[in-house]
């Protein structure tokens, strides 16, 4: 009986040993994931700057139209008919 229990406790120690190796594991690749994604921002930073888009005036004049009319017709929607 007493050789079961020091089984069983050597078999404990042993899966306690693996449990802590794989978190060690776990958690060396969380920090590295986490140090790669802070540099890729650095490094998309760093990246030369897009140009800034331009809009024809036409182009400006027929998106505030366009959005005129979807207001004008949440209003309209909202609007009691009595």
């Amino acid at each position: 009986m007493f050789m079961a229990i020091e089984n069983i406790l050597a078999q404990l120690d042993s899966e306690i040993a693996r449990l802590k190796q794989a978190r060690t594991l776990l958690a060396t690749i969380g920090t590295a994931a986490a140090k790669a994604g802070r540099k890729a921002g650095k490094a998309a930073a760093k990246a030369k700057p897009r140009k800034k888009r331009v809009l024809s005036a036409e182009a400006r004049k027929r998106i505030a139209d366009a959005q005129r009319k979807r207001w004008a017709a949440v209003r309209a929607k909202a609007k009691p008919k009595a």
